[in-house]
């Protein structure tokens, strides 16, 4: 008979002695009884990113509840922790700059922790995949529960979410909505839990790990006031004790078809671009070779199948009631890798086999799409050697193959101070350039890719125009906006030798980004290049400044790549 393997929890609370004294005597303080630590329970780390400066999880503490009766009914024994969390809406200068740290955070906490196993409570952007990342280092067995996305807003009689945000911007700049109707938007957008309602970064990293097969059927999109959602938690619950007894870590579902699934998956959705930059993030931590190109190769096959804003009409919410992620995946089914292991027990394909559309208004069929180009434009050129990114769902057509003339600002401040003078050398055929926004030169890569537009243009009725940075954009953005810059312009990538008047040529079908001028000019202006004064102080900026990836490579720390495992060589006491 096989002998039944030790929980690695028992490396603590097992203990005789002192050791064993000490792990277990400072526990029961907290009316925990001696028999949760004779070694028959599994001890299930819940990771909860609950803050109330991260409103988007600002629900965690009763979601936790509800995952708690799971983990009990299974037979296991949950003690929840804390780490950083991340809140897009409030964070400065950008959350971007603190997914590492965060993922340090969770990473060190599971291994350091007596934990069998781990349920990452994550939401806001940030939260999903620097949980992801650290807990990947660690290699436990592992379940995602996303909050949800928050119910759809309403004002003046119509549905309203993130994405209405720079539309509301642009008519409060014109004049169209005064200051009283702004603030009534806020609270009308704003009207319930979980994080943002269109296929924002938030809900595509939900989508993410669904995809990736971390999370349960449904999780990526039942709204976060759905009682629903407690039920996903409660099951949750139960299931991470089943995976720790078939010790099914996460290494054996994140393997290379998995994270092509993702890709497919994400261009189905009308993801994110910020998903490009996690997605390459957690796969270096778990050594999948992912390319920037896959995420081209992968998503040209892949039409837009939902129906959601930005890249759509409608919202995630929406998107549940008419059959969620597991009808949107079945709709592709035929490309996405089938046999990929999940956490549920079983493959990608059981999982999704009983899925039902029940609004072809929401979900499109592979046949007839809500549009045919999806996914993401992966651009090479003289501008942008080690590539530069597009969504070209969100974009406008006319645009895909434009040549204009350069408009560039220097950093986001002397964007600012420019943008609605009048004065302003600008039309609508022009491209605009943002320099020194990327990993290092802000810091942090801040969402400031979708420039507004001048108020000039904007009152002449131009909605887009060519935007061109080394930064990234909200999920919710929109428009014929080029992202990624790399190398990025503070540390002399091509975007920093860029000068008003120039001319550049996109040409998305050929995947093309060109600054058009001599390679002599380009290696004159590069010898006469004096790089950006970095804001090196102190403590974690400096170390972000110094091992930070290029946004190609995800924007992880050298360091951080591969992993640790869950070993900890010694004790403590």
């Amino acid at each position: 008979m096989e002998e039944k393997k030790k929980l690695r929890s028992q490396e603590w609370y097992g203990r005789t002695g002192k050791d064993g004294f000490i792990y277990r005597s400072w526990m029961k303080n907290q009316g925990l009884p001696h028999h949760l630590f004779e070694g028959e329970k599994p001890v299930i780390g819940i990771c909860n990113t609950w803050s109330e400066f991260t409103p988007c999880n600002a629900h965690f503490r009763d979601l936790a509840e509800a995952l708690k009766k799971g983990i009990w009914e299974a037979g296991g024994f949950p003690l929840e922790f804390p780490v950083m969390s991340l809140g897009e809406c409030s964070i400065k200068p950008t959350a971007m700059l603190f997914r590492n740290l965060a993922s340090m955070d969770v990473e060190e906490s599971i291994r350091a922790n007596p934990m069998d196993g781990v349920v990452l409570m994550c939401g806001c952007d940030k939260t999903t995949p620097s949980l992801v990342m650290g807990a990947a280092s660690v290699d436990l067995p592992t379940l995602v529960l996303s909050g949800g996305p928050m119910l759809v807003g309403r004002f003046k009689g119509k549905k309203i979410g993130t994405s209405d945000v720079w539309r509301f911007a642009e008519e409060f700049k014109m004049g169209k909505l005064s200051q009283q109707e702004f603030i009534e938007a806020e609270a009308a957008m704003s009207r319930s839990v979980g994080h943002c309602a269109p296929m924002g970064t938030a809900s595509t990293m939900a989508a993410m790990v669904e995809a990736l097969g971390l999370a349960l059927p449904d999780n990526a999109t039942i709204p976060a006031a759905d009682s629903r959602r407690k039920v996903l938690a409660h099951m949750a619950g139960i299931r991470i004790v089943e995976m720790v007894k078939e010790d099914l870590r996460m290494s054996k579902i994140l393997t290379r078809p998995a994270f092509e699934n993702a890709i497919m998956v994400n261009a189905a959705l009308g993801g994110s671009t910020n998903f490009i930059l996690h997605l390459t993030a957690i796969a270096k931590r778990v050594g999948v070779d992912l390319d920037l190109t896959d995420f081209d190769t992968f998503s040209s096959k892949i039409p837009l199948i939902a129906n959601v804003q930005p890249s759509g009409e409608h919202w995630v919410e929406d998107l549940f009631y008419a059959g969620g992620l597991p009808a949107v995946m079945k709709e592709i089914i035929h490309k996405l890798n089938h046999d990929s292991p999940t956490v549920t027990g079983k493959t990608l394909a059981e999982n999704i086999a009983k899925a039902e559309c029940y609004d072809r208004n929401l979900i499109g069929t592979f046949e007839k799409p809500i549009k045919p180009e999806s996914g993401i434009a992966v651009l090479k050129g003289n501008l942008c050697p080690e590539g530069a990114v597009l969504k070209p769902s969100a974009a406008s057509p006319h645009l895909l193959k434009h040549t204009g003339r350069a408009v560039v600002f220097e950093n986001i401040d002397d964007y600012k101070a420019k943008i609605d003078d009048p004065n302003l050398d600008i039309d609508e055929t022009c491209v605009m350039v943002m320099k020194n926004v990327g990993p290092k030169g802000y810091p942090g890569m801040p969402e400031v890719g979708n420039m507004g537009l001048p108020a000039k243009l904007l009152a002449k009725g131009i909605k887009d125009m060519v935007r061109i940075s080394d930064g990234r954009m909200s999920g919710t953005g929109y428009g014929t906006v080029v992202l990624h810059v790399s190398p990025e312009s503070a540390i002399g990538g091509p975007l920093a030798f860029v000068q008003n008047g120039d001319m550049i040529e996109l040409d998305v079908p050929n995947r093309k980004l060109t600054l058009l001028i001599s390679d002599a000019e380009m290696e004159k202006r590069r010898e006469s290049f004096v790089p950006t004064s970095l804001p090196y102080e102190r403590g974690y900026v400096n170390l972000f400044l110094d091992r930070v990836n290029q946004a190609h490579e995800g924007v992880d720390f050298d360091f951080l790549q591969g992993s640790s495992g869950s070993v900890v060589k010694r004790d403590s006491h």
